[in-house]
Formats: structure tokens, sequence, C-alpha cells
């Protein structure tokens, strides 16, 4: 063979003639070392990939376990201070169109502000009168009805459990002996007076926060986005106006489904002739703002007061009432009224209500799911997954351009 025929031998063997051939050196190259990074022990210790990426996820892993606890026991330390701003910003969401309204009717923005507040404290107001005066001007024939209702259950105990009178008296013995003892009303004196105390301060934070949130609350929030570095303070600003959008269409879709289930129930009990209708129907609208243990709690109460006021068929009538009603609010006004604004996982509303429960009683149940909204929110918007938006409007016949979609 010749010389040129053994240097195309050679070429052909290890180089190609028409390939890239320092590309194809390269790709080779990287797709070894990535084959030798995958199946290579990261150090001389034995340690193996695999183990060094398990490792890897678990002590951050724990780093974000510790952050959450220490915010976690941060809030419940700062309770007192946190609940309140957190009512005050709810609060905020649901009043804010009404400041709005009066601004524009040449109102100073300070002035409708302060005229949105003060009429909130007067409905709040007139709302627990109208409760304490039903109460008062009915106590004497409730305390009757209630004895009646007491013995009613004592003959269903009776036939259905096996409970004798003495059972009964022995119990209700016991129970007024562990309340009348001495350190128990102490304890309890103490309790109730501290509970007030942080009840009174918890309003005067929540109603100043309502305050200031209506008039200024542009200039507060462009001064928590600034707090955050440079490059993120564009992802913050988004990110703070998408949880609003949310938290506004839960707030307000509440608000409504509450009326409607406070007005259905008080109904209900009206027409049955129960006593405490406005109380009835003001402890369905509060309720309502707890997701599922709050339909509970006020659907029990409902029915125990007809239960002692009338007897058990009109009892199982109100139960059904307010099985009707909730059933309406579940399956008809809240996916109507919420949509895809506001999507919580009902597992998320049962461990975000226990969580409240365990941090601030009462209001921190109350605060709980919008609060477990805005997270939902914050998180799909950082991670890309915005709801999209919906779909424009077809226009009318005769008109070449679409109508504009609402707000």
């Amino acid at each position: 063979m010749s010389e040129a025929g053994r240097d195309g031998a050679e070429v052909s063997e290890d180089q190609s003639p028409v390939a890239d051939n320092e590309v194809l050196e390269e790709t080779a190259e990287s797709e070894e070392q990535r084959l030798a990074d995958d199946v290579a022990p990261v150090d001389d210790a034995g340690v193996t990939r695999g183990m060094y990426i398990a490792s890897t996820w678990a002590w951050r892993f724990l780093a974000i376990v510790a952050a959450v606890v220490v915010i976690g026991y941060g809030i419940r330390y700062l309770s007192e201070v946190v609940v309140p701003v957190t009512v005050g910003v709810l609060l905020t969401a649901l009043l804010v169109p009404i400041t709005n309204g009066l601004q524009k009717l040449r109102l100073p923005r300070g002035a409708a502000a302060g005229v949105t507040v003060i009429a909130t404290v007067v409905v709040v107001a007139g709302l627990l009168t109208l409760v304490g005066t039903q109460i008062a001007g009915q106590f004497d024939s409730l305390s009757t009805q209630v004895g009646e209702g007491v013995q009613k259950l004592r003959e269903l105990g009776r036939i259905n459990f096996g409970l004798t009178d003495q059972d009964v008296t022995n119990a209700i013995k016991t129970l007024r002996e562990q309340i009348t003892s001495g350190g128990a009303i102490g304890q309890q004196a103490a309790a109730v007076g501290t509970t007030a105390t942080h009840v009174v301060a918890g309003l005067f934070i929540a109603l100043f926060c309502l305050f200031f949130f209506l008039y200024q609350g542009d200039q507060i929030w462009a001064w928590l986005v600034r707090l955050f570095p440079r490059r993120a303070r564009d992802k913050a600003d988004s990110s703070g106006r998408r949880a609003w959008v949310s938290l506004t269409a839960f707030v307000r879709a509440t608000i409504v489904v509450a009326a409607v289930d406070a007005i259905g129930i008080s109904l209900g009990a009206a027409i049955l002739g129960l006593p405490l209708v406005s109380a009835i129907g003001i402890l369905v609208f509060v309720g309502a703002f707890v997701p599922v243990v709050g339909a509970l709690v006020s659907g029990v109460v409902a029915v125990l007061v007809a239960l002692v006021a009338k007897g058990p068929i009109v009892a199982i009538v109100m139960l059904a009432v307010v099985i009707g009603v909730q059933q309406l609010e579940a399956h008809v006004l809240q996916p109507f009224l919420l949509g895809r604004a506001v999507s919580v996982h009902p597992l998320a509303v049962i461990l975000s209500i226990a969580t409240g429960v365990i941090i601030a009683g009462i209001v921190g149940a109350l605060v709980a799911v919008p609060t477990a909204a805005v997270l939902n929110a914050i998180v799909n918007h950082l991670a890309g997954n915005d709801p999209p938006p919906d779909p424009p409007r077809r226009p009318l016949p005769g008109r070449r351009h679409p109508l504009p979609a609402e707000d």
C-alpha cells in the first residue's frame, strides 16, 4: 500500500473527514466526565454520590424545619401583636372599597378612613347590643325552657343510655364542686381578667392598624418592599399584590357566604318559633369565618336551642335546615364566588385551623385559613403557577369591540 493510502487509513481510523472532530472530542470527554461523576465516590472516605445527595437534602431540610420552628415560636410569643395586625389586614381587605368610595366623593383619604373605622365600630356595637337586649328580654322564658330541656335530656339519657337520675345528679354535683373550689375560682378570675385585658389591647391595636392601613396602605407597602434587596423587589411586590388579590377575594366571598348562612338559619329558626333568633344568626355569621369547624359549632348550637326550647321533633327539623343551608354554601356559593382566586386543599384548611388554635385560640382559627390562602398564592406565584386569566367576553351582536372584562 502506498504512503497516501496508509495516511488515509490512519485518518479514517482516528478522525472523521466530515465531522467537526474537536466538537466530537469535547462531547465525548464531557460525557465521560458526567458518567465518572455519577459513579465515582465524592471523597476518599468512601462516601458514595447517593449518600452525599441524601445528606445534602437532609441538612437543608433540617435548616428549613428549624427556620419554621423559630418563626412559629416568634409568632406565638408575639401573638398579642401579630393576631391584631392580621385582623386589621383582613378588615382592610373588606372595608377598603368603602374608603375608596368616600374618597371619590371628595372626602380626604384620612377622613374617609376615619369614617370607615367609626362606622365599623358602630355596626359591631349595635349588633352586640341587639343580642344582649334580646337575651335580657327573653331570659325568664329561656330559663324555664332550659329547665324543661334539661329534664328532656335526662329522659333521653335514661331511655337510650340507661342513665339514672342519681348518675346525672352526681355528675352535676362533681362539676359544681370543681367550679366552686377556692383555687379554681381564683384561677378562673385571674384568667378572665388577663384575657379581658388582652382582648381590649388587641382590639385597640386592630383598630389603629385598620385606620393606617386604609389611610396609608400604599405607602406602608412601598416601605416594606424597599426592605428587600434591590434584585428581589419586583418579585416581592408582585407576590404581595397577588396575595392581596387572593385575600380580598377570600374575605369578600366569606362575607357573602356568612350572610347567606346567617339569614337562612335565622329564617328557619324564626319560622320554627325558636328564641334568640338574632343571637343564633350572629353566631352563625361569625362561625362562617372558620371553615368546617365554625359551621359545625354554630349548627350544633342552633339545634341545641331548638331541642331545649321546642323538643326533639323541632330539633330534627332545625338540623335539616342547618344541613340544607350549609350544603348550599359548600356546593353552590363557595365555588361560584371564590372560583380560581382562592384554591386551598381541605387538608390544608384543617391543618391551618388546628395550627391557628394552638397559636392564638379562637382568633387564630379565624385568621388561619386566609393566612393559608395568602401563603398558597405567594408560593404559586413564585413558582410560576399563577391561575390563567379569565377568557375575554364575546362581543355582543352589533358591537365591533368586546366589552372590557370586569375588575
